[in-house]
């Protein structure tokens, strides 16, 4: 197993790690620890470099192959061997793009569920941008201007954000912990990882955040659709 270094600290930037496993197939290697983030829930896997005795390979990105965690290395150089010492960097431009994105996601989340009571039926993201659908029966401009007006008013209240492990059984007692339309939880997963910002949302999650509120930015709705008869999808934007 590898060592999610993602989960206790969203902002390591670098670490080292030893090879566990090399995958010539991918051109990847396993570590026994790791900061990259592979992807899920939405959020987009993270990118960077990793160092090995002096050659420095693009990681394009982590990804979950025959139950080991494989960083798919750029190139066709030889793979670092097992036992190797090697020096990661993860891409901090872009993770905490991805960061504020993932928190403003939630903020969005937050707002909606307690304003109006509507579950996530969907969503996806990139760095500074996301969609989210909602099961909602109707959207006018009116509705929109207001969410947008509440979840900056949020960011502006500068709310604490947080993360923690929960045995499973714990983590199902709190109310409305899985927002989504569907319970994309594993039924093998023993403990389950929450994020929490302070007053306002608490909910599953697998994901980088940032630490409060007001590192989000502002947050534009740019855009919102009817995916059909309860469904209405929400584009957002976030400034540079």
């Amino acid at each position: 197993m590898t060592e999610a270094l993602y989960h206790d600290d969203s902002y390591l930037k670098e670490f080292d790690a030893t090879v566990t496993a090399i995958d010539e197939e991918t051109h990847g290697v396993a570590l026994d620890r790791t900061a990259f983030f592979p992807g899920g829930g939405g959020q987009p896997a993270d990118t960077g470099t990793l160092t090995a005795d002096g050659k420095t390979f693009n990681v394009k990105r982590p990804k979950r192959i025959g139950g080991k965690l494989v960083h798919l290395l750029e190139g066709d150089d030889p793979l670092p061997e097992v036992g190797t010492q090697v020096q990661c960097q993860i891409d901090w431009e872009h993770r905490y793009k991805i960061m504020r994105t993932h928190t403003a996601m939630h903020i969005l989340c937050g707002v909606i569920f307690r304003d109006y009571g509507a579950s996530v039926t969907g969503g996806n993201m990139e760095p500074l941008k996301g969609r989210m659908d909602f099961e909602f029966e109707t959207m006018r401009a009116e509705l929109v201007a207001e969410i947008e007006a509440a979840i900056n008013a949020e960011v502006a209240n500068a709310r604490p954000v947080s993360w923690r492990e929960l045995p499973r059984a714990e983590a199902f007692q709190i109310p409305d912990l899985i927002r989504t339309k569907i319970n994309l939880l594993p039924e093998g997963i023993k403990k389950v990882r929450v994020v929490e910002i302070e007053g306002l949302d608490l909910q599953a999650d697998g994901g980088t955040h940032v630490k409060i509120t007001s590192e989000v930015g502002q947050i534009r709705v740019v855009d919102y659709k009817s995916k059909g008869k309860i469904n209405k999808r929400i584009y957002v934007e976030l400034g540079d």
